[in-house]
């Protein structure tokens, strides 16, 4: 295939710029490259990012030229022509936009207020991850800080986690560093999956040499962002000597079987495809490649997706509505599909009361939620009489979408449920040096609660624990990541006991549902509570935005029976018989000759656990051979008894 348009306009035009700049001297100083009005001017037009190269790495806009949306539809196309590339599934992610969140810009301002000494150290560290070319190639040029007001004026810095921050990446020490250090190849060379790489293209029109290597599908590359241990500060602003977890989302993965199993981050974060595709356009002799790495990059905050998508113009987001829109579809089916998994059951009943479990069980490589510690999960449980009255509610929000009921600091990890005010809320809480939960992550000094899921094969001996403890009420919680005496099974059961409260009996509708928030309104409180021009901007998108929880899952139970308050037992003698007893295929008949009106019956286990109910007179115990309670429930009181499954 011959070049396309697009390609001989990019190298007539640029092949004379990579002269000209291959023959100056190189500036081992911060300095802009473009005049002040030059970079406002590309900033609001989205194209800051498409301009410029340096010693050290490229920004994504090189990239675009051949990895961006083939109009010829050749290049980046799965086996059904569907346009996959990378540079649009990239462009409105939390990475691509890492350095214009708005809320990351507000909470640096924060933490600058409260310690306002330390404002460049703190612009520093944060800008390694959320500007991470921006703040190395600085680093490597000399420079002792870089803050967010040379991140507005630099190229690589405003292009937040781009192309080259994974792909520019050492194999050195990976997956040994953390808090944005990190090992960069200087050497002009661009990292990738496949073998034999077709390297002229890339070194005659951007300078770099693409060259295959193992350790970019390594989760390592996520380490150093996504283990962020911080010194920790006491009130006053001076440090205690300890160091805090902000969090460690690469060492829960590495406490769970996806290490073991060599499921890495890119696995689930950039899915592959297996099908050959094209890589590049414009290039008739680059062979089709596979697998393909789907560069979605989805995470759990839709909130903030759809925050910034309302305010892409304001915030010189280059992204289009349609990327936008894309992201969010693929962050959604993240949430939704991959990340959990619900089990409601009814699990007895008794004259004043009924009892329900809610399994949770994670399918996540890491805790859920994970990341940043503002992010929760919570259990919505709510029992709707017949005529729609509700008889019991734990965990639903009010109209500032708050969870109603919590305790006034942070509500605690609950093994079993049987007040309204209860409400079971996944979480981690920081404390500081007094023990009071605070937002301020300097202030971190301990953690008074992290009842997050763990991921399937969390272990409290791994070598890792340290960074990913299990804290609070939950460390006693025989059913959080616990099945059959055994840790690591990334599960947790919350048990109801529902209080009838005199309800004259009929039909019960239940339903349970996780919903997940990345910036509920409880933890903004603190930040929101004080003002600088970064706080009050994003305090005004953020009421405006729209602040519903996500349902990460749901189930209902619809129609169980319950008869009202009853402490009568039936005499012995009551014309009430189970035939046959025992039964060989566990199919029994309720009979009485006295026509006794039955209105349900329970089934339990030898250990008095709930099996089934029917309101059928002939019914099937359950499959497992043995010993079963049946508990048959009249208008006169109930009878209880002792059937066997041969």
């Amino acid at each position: 295939m011959s070049l396309s348009l697009k390609s001989v306009l990019f190298a007539l035009l640029f092949i004379p710029v990579v002269l000209l700049l291959s023959s100056l001297p190189v500036d081992n100083h911060l300095t802009a490259f473009h005049s002040s009005g030059e970079r406002e001017m590309l900033y609001h037009q989205g194209a800051l990012s498409m301009i410029d190269t340096a010693e050290f790495f490229a920004t994504s806009g090189l990239c675009e030229n051949c990895h961006s949306r083939d109009s010829q539809l050749y290049a980046q196309v799965d086996t059904f022509g569907n346009d996959i590339n990378v540079i649009d599934d990239w462009k409105a992610t939390m990475m691509a936009n890492s350095a214009r969140d708005p809320f990351w810009r507000a909470k640096v301002s924060h933490e600058i207020l409260v310690n306002p000494s330390h404002a460049a150290n703190i612009e520093t560290s944060c800008t390694s991850c959320h500007a991470p070319l921006g703040n190395h190639r600085a680093r490597l040029r000399g420079a002792e800080h870089y803050l967010i007001s040379d991140m507005l004026q630099d190229t690589f810095g405003i292009d937040g986690v781009s192309c080259g921050a994974c792909h520019h990446q050492s194999e050195e020490d990976l997956g040994k560093l953390n808090s944005g250090h990190i090992n960069w190849d200087t050497s002009r060379v661009i990292y990738g999956p496949y073998l034999f790489p077709f390297e002229q293209p890339m070194e005659l029109f951007v300078g770099f040499k693409p060259v295959w290597s193992e350790h970019i599908n390594d989760a390592g590359l996520c380490a150093s962002c996504h283990t962020l241990i911080v010194e920790s500060l006491d009130l006053d602003g001076n440090k205690t000597g300890t160091t805090f977890v902000e969090q460690a989302t690469y060492h829960e993965w590495l406490n769970s079987v996806y290490n073991t199993d060599d499921i890495s981050c890119q696995k689930c974060h950039i899915p592959q495809l297996d099908q050959k595709v094209v890589i590049a356009d414009g290039y008739g002799s680059i062979s089709a490649k596979t697998p393909f790495g789907l560069h979605e990059m989805a995470g759990a905050n839709t909130m903030m997706l759809k925050l910034m998508k309302e305010n892409r113009t304001e915030l010189g987001i280059p992204a289009s509505p349609a990327n936008f829109d894309s992201t969010l579809n693929y962050t959604f089916k993240m949430l939704q599909e991959k990340t959990l998994d619900l089990d409601l059951a009814m699990t007895g009943i008794d004259t004043d009361s009924v009892y329900f479990s809610v399994g949770l069980t994670n399918k996540a490589g890491h805790k859920f939620p994970s990341g940043y510690p503002s992010r929760r999960a919570f259990v919505e449980f709510v029992v709707l009489t017949e005529t729609g009255d509700t008889l019991f509610q734990s965990g639903v929000l009010d109209n500032n979408y708050e969870v109603k009921g919590q305790d006034p600091h942070y509500e605690p990890h609950y093994q079993t449920i049987n007040q309204s005010e209860q409400v079971q809320i996944y979480q981690l809480v920081n404390g500081d040096v007094n023990g009071q939960f605070s937002t301020v992550l300097e202030r971190g000094f301990q953690v008074l609660k992290d009842n997050r899921l763990p991921p399937l094969g969390f272990s409290t001996s791994h070598a890792v624990y340290d960074t990913t403890q299990i804290a609070g009420l939950a460390l006693s919680d025989p059913d959080f990541n616990i099945e059959n005496s055994m840790e690591g099974s990334g599960k947790d059961i919350v048990h109801y006991h529902i209080p009838l409260n005199g309800y004259a009996g009929g039909n019960l509708q239940v339903s349970a549902r996780v919903l997940y928030q990345s910036l509920p309104p409880k933890w903004m409180a603190e930040m929101f509570g004080v003002s600088t021009p970064e706080i009050d901007k994003f305090k005004a998108m953020y009421e405006a935005a729209d602040r519903s929880a996500v349902v990460i899952a749901s189930q209902n139970l619809m129609d169980i029976y319950v008869k009202g308050v009853s402490t009568k037992d039936l005499p012995a003698d009551l014309d009430l018989v189970l035939v046959p007893n025992p039964s060989m295929d566990g199919w029994v008949n309720l009979q009485s000759q006295a026509a006794t009106e039955v209105e349900f019956i329970q089934v339990y286990n030898a250990l008095g656990q709930w099996m089934k109910s029917t309101r059928e007179l002939n019914f099937q115990l359950p499959e497992a051979k043995g010993l079963y309670l049946v508990k048959v429930y009249t208008r006169a009181g109930w009878k209880t008894f002792q059937a066997v499954r041969l």
